[in-house]
């Protein structure tokens, strides 16, 4: 029996007191200082569940529009979709895939596999001002990224901690968007489940749970998606005995995809 993940009870804390983020910002020195001024205290096997916008923001990967010249191709689609062609160049650049298009949106295929509208480009939470019309782009390298902040957490603090990069991405055939991990560091992004016994004693034969998923919607809840400024949720009381898998462990092969 392959082991899986242990829960009897998780719990969910907000990081109060998380400043704006800046390009170049050192998020795992500002999470542990708000960690110990909400008197937290790291266990193993803790995760963190960080919000994209400041993963990209430390990054440096905002843009201004300002400064984009799009091309022949990005003009055409922009009018069919009554979109400004500096933004949809911004779109293609990010991604490897044109899924679907209509008037105000693209859904694309990023350069990770995500499938997700406008290739997760944002104006909300950016500031702005009369020089620069900013919008935000995704880390170039979530589970990159998310590596990162675990490994640099593990050698400043003892402990080895759980990453998720979370971002809020809507779905095919249902409204509204859903807190979903697009990178992973320290933790598995997904646990096969094949081999296991239901209740009847029936083996499981294709069932795979997303748990970085699952996590991520439920931290997305604290986090808000308006003025909540909790970007970071520590989360603790989820145990799993299984090796690190990366949020790239999340996307499907595209031979076994039925819809792309």
């Amino acid at each position: 029996m392959k082991p899986g993940a242990v829960v009897e009870t998780i719990n969910l804390y907000p990081l109060q007191g998380i400043p704006l983020i800046r390009s170049g910002d050192n998020l795992s020195t500002i999470i542990i200082e708000s960690v110990h001024s909400n008197k937290f205290q790291w266990s193993d096997g803790d995760i963190l569940e960080i919000a994209q916008k400041i993963v990209s923001k430390s990054e440096g990967r905002l843009v201004n529009l300002k400064q984009i010249q799009p091309s022949k191709r990005s003009i055409e689609l922009a009018s069919k979709i009554e979109k400004d062609p500096r933004l949809v160049e911004l779109i293609l650049s990010e991604s490897k895939k044109v899924i679907r298009f209509k008037k105000g949106l693209i859904v694309v295929q990023n350069h990770q596999g995500v499938i997700l509208a406008n290739a997760g480009i944002d104006h909300s939470n950016v500031e702005q001002d009369d020089e620069k019309e900013q919008v935000l782009l995704l880390p170039k390298n979530p589970d990159g990224s998310a590596e990162k902040i675990h490994k640099s957490l593990l050698a400043r603090t003892g402990f080895n901690l759980g990453v998720i990069i979370n971002d809020s991405i809507g779905r095919a055939w249902r409204n509204g968007t859903v807190g979903t991990a697009i990178g992973v560091a320290g933790l598995p992004a997904i646990l096969d489940l094949k081999g296991r016994e239901d209740l009847f004693g029936n083996p499981l034969l294709v069932s795979e749970q997303a748990i970085a998923d699952e996590l991520s919607s439920a931290a997305s809840l604290i986090q808000g998606q308006a003025d909540e400024a909790l970007p970071v949720v520590l989360i603790k009381g989820f145990k799993t005995l299984l090796d690190n898998i990366p949020a790239s462990g999340l996307i499907r092969d595209i031979k076994k995809d039925l819809f792309l």
